[in-house]
């Protein structure tokens, strides 16, 4: 046999010889027994045990092996969600790889940026819904003049006294504008809110001389309109007629308003039962609050000064954080407001925002709000009863200012203002 085919022995032990050899000189290993001993395992000091123990020495338990883990499914790596698994059963903690990270990273970084999209597009899908909504439900009326435009943007304010939708007053032919306000946006300077007395006694084309609130009753919208811009010199661009029953739900549905008033008033006829100082008024005290004028010592003139006050309370409820941030109080207000409202045909949903913006910006200290210069609160000229009589001296100028922004904030704000 070649040298080389021969098996090697282990250092210290015989060498068997191979079968069907012939060679005398491989000594033949005879076979051994070796009894199951903790020989050759380490002791709890970290030292291996060489051969069998002494007799009678009791046998060291074996630790217990691990749990065992069950094998991924597939020969990958395993991912994320498989460590995490095994992390809880054996409570090692198993570092992830540097392939893995920037995946998981990925994913992460992904899942923000759809969380993002979704409320972004909720934020923007929500305003521009309900403002359709809103677009839809406004009824327009015919109310504009054909008069060339005058500078920056005048819409006029009326309140209806059509007694639509209330209880309290009844049914009553006819309709009448119980209120009238002159909002005026210069291209530059100072923003205006004037208020005209319904009894003022102007001249209505076509009419002659009567109350200002016969107008309204002899042609509508468009004889107030022309009405107004004889009357003011401004081209009137947006006509809002707010009916008293709209009034009252605008006000419930912003869960009431803000109102003061230092007088104690109870009044039969308006029905305003109100102790002296500031309380919160729901729709029904805020519609009477409105219309009240018996017992105010200024009569029409004390009356519009709450009406102005009231429609700054409604702007300001309005714009606050508990109306943005409740979906079921916008939906509520939208409703009531187009309930309430008829507007001229070119007038929409964006020009109403724009409204209740300058609205804001003149009834605050920025702006003027009041009434133009009056001579007299008991003018009788025959044939109307008591009138407010404007002055014709002042009025020129003070149209002219209100048109170009120069009125000061705390101008001319009439008899009583």
């Amino acid at each position: 046999m070649d040298e080389h085919q021969r098996p090697r022995a282990r250092r210290g032990e015989p060498v068997r010889p191979v079968e069907g050899s012939a060679d005398p000189a491989l000594p033949v290993r005879p076979p051994t027994f070796t009894p199951r001993t903790n020989a050759g395992r380490p002791d709890e000091h970290g030292v291996r045990v060489v051969g069998s123990p002494p007799a009678g020495t009791p046998r060291r338990p074996s630790p217990a092996p691990p749990p065992a883990v069950p094998a991924p499914s597939t020969p990958a790596a395993r991912t994320a969600g498989d460590r995490a698994s095994q992390d809880r059963t054996t409570g090692a903690r198993t570092p992830v790889s540097p392939i893995e990270a920037p995946n998981r990273r990925r994913r992460l970084v992904k899942r923000i940026a759809l969380g993002t999209a979704l409320v972004l597009a909720l934020l923007l899908a929500w305003p521009i819904g309900l403002g359709v909504w809103a677009q839809g439900r406004i009824a327009h009326t015919d109310a504009l003049s054909a008069a060339p435009g005058t500078p920056g943007t005048t819409y006029l304010l009326v309140g209806s006294d059509s007694r639509e939708g209330t209880k309290r007053y009844g049914n009553f032919p006819g309709q009448r504008s119980d209120t009238m306000m002159l909002l005026h946006v210069p291209t530059h300077g100072t923003p205006s809110l004037v208020s005209l007395p319904r009894d003022s006694y102007v001249a209505i084309p076509g009419h002659g001389e009567n109350k200002l609130n016969a107008a309204f009753a002899l042609g509508g919208a468009p004889l107030l309109v022309q009405t107004v811009e004889k009357l003011s010199g401004l081209t009137v661009d947006h006509y809002i007629e707010v009916g008293f029953g709209g009034v009252k739900g605008i006000v419930d549905a912003l869960g009431g308003v803000e109102l003061c008033y230092d007088r104690n008033v109870s009044d039969p006829k308006s029905k305003l039962t109100w102790v002296a100082g500031c309380h919160h008024a729901n729709g029904e005290t805020s519609l009477a609050f409105s219309r009240m004028r018996l017992q105010d010592p200024e009569g029409d003139i004390g009356r519009t000064k709450r009406q102005q006050q009231l429609i700054s309370a409604i702007t300001h409820a309005a714009g606050t954080r508990a109306t943005f941030v409740s979906p079921g109080r916008q939906v509520a207000l939208t409703r009531a407001g187009t309930d309430a409202i008829v507007v001229d045909r070119a007038t929409g949903i964006v020009d109403l925002g724009r409204l209740a913006l300058a609205f804001r910006e003149a009834s605050g200290p920025k702006g003027f709000h009041g009434t133009p210069p009056i001579k007299s609160t008991s003018y009788r000229p025959g044939g109307v009863g008591s009138a407010v009589l404007l002055d014709p001296n002042a009025l020129p100028g003070f149209w002219a200012s209100v048109a170009n922004g120069s009125i000061q904030p705390q101008g001319i704000k009439g008899v009583g203002a």
